[in-house]
């Protein structure tokens, strides 16, 4: 029975040590003003499932944020991944305890207490983190103002115009917004204006950097009726000098490389074509390595789209030029040959080398064909009637070679080196021109 007893007086102290330890003073006592209330006492009658000011009014819940970093900005899925820090601050009047001080309260404990139902309406994935503990923050103050912060981060969309890529400048938003109560119920505000949100001027991003931010105040209208909502706008403008190194630099030295082949001569046609064909295929790896990394939208025509494309219609057209001075070298040698022959058969059938030699060959060639047709003239109008039904049809064949030498005279060049010499010229000057004028319109306008 002593045993009994002495067991249950033990038990009775430790009960009563243990409420003193965890509710009053650990070294006294506690009078009437230095009592502090404790989380029971504030809790007794408090409904978490009523918000405050219910049926007096709305709720004014103030916001903040950090943002802490902004991991990826994907241009293909057009959103942004970020990690914040959101504090929320409201009044309940049921929270109202004496004194001065606050009243910091372990995070778990947010299921005991009425919280906005705040959310995110852009984003796509997102998580509270919760290592090492859920990473939440509940503070009360004496007055009944509750503090609420907590870590998340969430991947949010982003509208992206990339017309002028990479010489773009997004503007990017994060809202907040209510799910469930109106603004009849709740009403949101920044707590300091555009000095509201932190974080932002320190960012160093890797194809990025900060511009400006702002923020608004605003409504978000749904079937279901009007809900507060808090936009902050943030302008990031890209960084084009990686650009500039990793694209722009190759392709035009590519475009210069390929103005070489105008001081090789056009007899060395392995060499101008492997040059050619080597810097039009050089280009075209080029464009497609450009691309793998942008979203594949046919209502995109980017700029960097533009300026590949110009310097693959140069570094062609350089292909293409070879080929058309090469074609007129040899129609030219051609028609050379083709003289020397008339001149040799003249020279045979009427015996005058020496009058021929000092002859121009424009002069011999219409001298010989000038004779040709005497002779054929004078073929076709002597014999019989069914030698002439022969001759006619001579007479029509001969026209048209006369018509398709004179075609060819008129295309041939007198000097197909000409092409490559007035090449060196013009082409670099009309790249240099659109050079000019693309950089002039994708920086000013």
């Amino acid at each position: 029975m002593l045993l009994y007893l002495m067991f249950w007086a033990s038990l009775f102290l430790l009960i009563t040590n243990g409420e003193r330890g965890f509710y009053g003073n650990p070294y006294g006592e506690w009078n009437d003003s230095q009592l502090q209330p404790t989380i029971q006492k504030l809790m007794k009658g408090y409904n978490r499932y009523l918000r405050p000011n219910f049926n007096q009014g709305p709720v004014e819940i103030g916001m903040s944020l950090d943002i802490a970093s902004i991991d990826a900005i994907s241009e293909i899925n057009m959103d942004y991944t970020a990690t914040i820090f959101l504090r929320q601050r409201w009044q309940d009047s049921r929270l109202i305890f004496p004194g001065n001080e606050s009243l910091s309260l372990d995070g778990r404990l947010v299921s005991l207490l009425w919280i906005p139902d705040t959310f995110i309406p852009d984003s796509k994935r997102s998580f509270l983190h919760d290592v090492t503990v859920e990473n939440r923050l509940i503070r009360i103050f004496s007055n009944g103002t509750v503090l609420y912060a907590l870590r998340i981060t969430a991947t949010i969309a982003c509208n992206m115009d990339l017309t002028k890529y990479p010489m773009d400048r997004q503007e990017c938003t994060l809202q907040l917004e209510s799910w469930g109560y109106n603004l009849q119920d709740v009403v949101f505000y920044w707590t300091r204006g555009n000095d509201s949100v932190k974080g932002l001027d320190t960012l160093r991003l890797a194809q990025y950097s900060v511009e400006s931010h702002y923020t608004t105040v605003s409504e978000a209208v749904y079937e279901t009726g009007f809900y507060p909502k808090l936009v902050l706008h943030f302008a990031l403008r890209r960084n084009v000098l990686f650009f500039i190194l990793e694209t722009y630099v190759p392709s035009t030295l590519l475009v210069v490389l390929s103005w070489v082949s105008f001081w090789i001569s056009q007899s060395s046609v392995p060499a101008r074509t492997c040059i050619g064909v080597t810097t039009v295929l050089t280009m075209t790896t080029l464009m497609m390595g450009a691309r793998t990394s942008l979203p594949n939208a046919n209502c995109f025509i980017k700029a960097i789209d533009v300026y590949l494309g110009i310097c693959f219609t140069f570094i062609f057209g350089a292909l293409l030029e070879y080929a058309c001075a090469h074609f007129c070298t040899m129609q030219h040698q051609t028609i050379v040959d083709v003289q020397r022959e008339l001149l040799k058969e003249f020279e045979e059938s009427n015996g005058t080398t020496h009058l021929v030699n000092s002859m121009s060959p424009k002069k011999m060639q219409t001298e010989d064909s000038t004779q040709q047709e005497i002779q054929e003239q004078s073929v076709a109008c002597e014999g019989d009637e069914a030698v002439d039904k022969k001759q006619e049809k001579g007479c029509g064949l001969s026209s048209v070679k006369q018509m398709s030498h004179r075609a060819a005279s008129m295309m041939s060049v007198e000097n197909p080196h000409n092409i490559d010499r007035h090449s060196r010229t013009l082409f670099p000057m009309a790249f240099l021109l659109v050079n000019i004028f693309y950089w002039l319109y994708y920086l000013l306008f």
